[in-house]
């Protein structure tokens, strides 16, 4: 049986009894003077900051996590990701008990004014969307959900998400959307490790699935954000994000192919970058790497093109980018096979060490890492394999990569005992001086050793 749908174009407006406030009326009132409760659903690296930036307004938050261990972690003031600063949660923990409460428990839904869906958006084993967190999480927000309460989705999507999954499963409840409770999206922009921006100074954009919706999302958000940007509905709001993304993932795979072709033409991929980046306009400087990592770049593009073929439109440009990107850790053990060998040894039997599994430099997220991807591919090489992570000390055998390992010690006695170490992520910890003075062999993956001095022949870009 499919639910009908109610809105504010196609539903009468109910009468409300003698003396209560309309739904929206109450939810600015709340808004305005700063009484709304705001819940958070889902407490990572997006959902955290999040409620960080509404109680430093001033608002009551309350985080909603089905990990009990995280959750446990957050009522003692523990940030769940290093790069958050101990004290992001810290400080909310030893505060007024009144404005910050974590629970496992869904139904605390019920008393939140604004409810904010902050879960993740992978993608399945065929590479095609996997909504099953938001559709969890709408389904329990449908469960509690009350008049006067706002809806927002904050999960990276495709365009149509909100209005195609999360509003059938509200209206469900038997309320009218954009009347009785209220429905928008809000794209996070959140760039782990990023110091120059925080959650409170990034613009946000604002759309709702009707009028209402997008005028209360705005209002509440601008209690938090310095800068909130409402555009005309929730799928341009979803859009923008993906389109964001796509534009990274592109460029980057330009630069990754631009890499190669220049390798072989025994050009520097990265002066030659440096040296574009000094016209001062028509040029904005990519840089290559090992492979994508993170949530947004490498799964964003799938949500695209698997929506696009939904309506028959192709994205040969896109997913051909994604090629180009996924490409890139076999580039790198095609290069450090080459210079293995040039110095007579095989990568089976090698002893290789990996610098660096985050996906980026200074944080501990490892999604989506290429250096995952590397270890497998040098284990399947015969290569015996250890990596070094200040930032992430062991990895579990639930993780990509396989078995449980720990980070190795990085003393030059250790690092020349290696055949070859392999720069994944540049962590600014690293002593690129000390790696190169104490290597058989390094393969610079992100040109970190670029101004290392003294002997650079056993230094390879790749």
């Amino acid at each position: 049986m499919t639910t009908a749908l109610r809105d504010a174009s196609t539903t009468p407006r109910p009468t409300l009894p003698s003396g209560l406030e309309e739904p929206a009326d109450l939810l600015r009132r709340r808004i305005a003077d700063g009484t709304a409760v705001v819940a958070v659903v889902g407490l990572g690296y997006v959902g955290v900051p999040l409620m960080r930036a509404f109680w430093d307004d001033g608002l009551p938050v309350r985080g909603y996590d089905v990990d009990a261990d995280r959750v446990e972690r957050l009522r003692r003031g523990e940030s769940p990701l290093k790069h958050l600063g101990a004290g992001m949660v810290a400080e909310m923990a030893a505060g007024d008990p009144e404005r910050f409460t974590v629970s496992t428990d869904l139904a605390g839904l019920a008393e939140a004014d604004a409810v904010l869906i902050c879960v993740p958006t992978p993608l399945g084993k065929h590479h095609d969307p996997d909504l099953s967190y938001v559709e969890r999480a709408a389904d329990a927000v449908a469960r509690t959900l009350r008049p006067g309460q706002l809806v927002v989705l904050e999960s990276t999507t495709y365009p149509h998400t909100t209005r195609d999954v999360v509003l059938p499963r509200l209206a469900a409840s038997g309320l009218a959307c954009g009347i009785e409770f209220f429905l928008a999206y809000s794209p996070e922009r959140e760039d782990p490790g990023r110091r120059d921006h925080s959650t409170a100074t990034i613009p946000k954009l604002v759309g709702g699935v009707d009028p209402i919706s997008g005028e209360l999302a705005t209002s509440l958000y601008r209690r938090a954000v310095h800068e909130v940007i409402p555009v005309s509905s929730a799928a341009v709001a979803e859009a923008a994000k993906i389109l964001e993304n796509v534009y990274r993932g592109v460029n980057i795979a330009l630069v990754n192919e631009m890499k190669r072709v220049l390798d072989a033409l025994g050009i520097d991929v990265w002066e030659v970058i440096e040296a574009a980046a000094t016209k001062p306009f028509g040029f904005q400087p990519f840089y290559p790497g090992p492979g994508m990592g993170g949530h947004c770049i490498p799964i964003d593009p799938f949500y695209l093109a698997w929506k696009a073929r939904e309506v028959g439109e192709p994205t040969r440009f896109i997913e051909l980018a994604g090629e180009v990107n996924r490409a890139m850790p076999d580039y790198v053990v095609g290069r450090l096979t080459e210079a293995l060998n040039r110095r007579g040894k095989a990568v089976g039997g090698s002893r290789i060490l990996v610098l660096g599994l985050a996906y980026k430099p200074d944080v501990d997220d490892i999604r989506e890492s290429p250096s995952l991807e590397l270890l497998d591919r040098l284990e399947e090489l015969g290569a015996v394999v250890d990596y070094n992570d200040p930032h992430v000390p062991c990895l579990s055998p639930r993780a990509p990569g396989g078995a449980a390992r720990a980070s190795v010690p990085l003393s030059s006695r250790e690092l020349s005992e290696y055949d070859c170490v392999v720069v994944a992520t540049n962590h600014s910890v690293y002593d690129w001086q000390r790696i190169a003075e104490s290597s058989r062999l390094v393969v610079d993956t992100r040109n970190a050793l670029a101004r290392v001095t003294g002997d650079r022949g056993h230094i390879v870009k790749a």
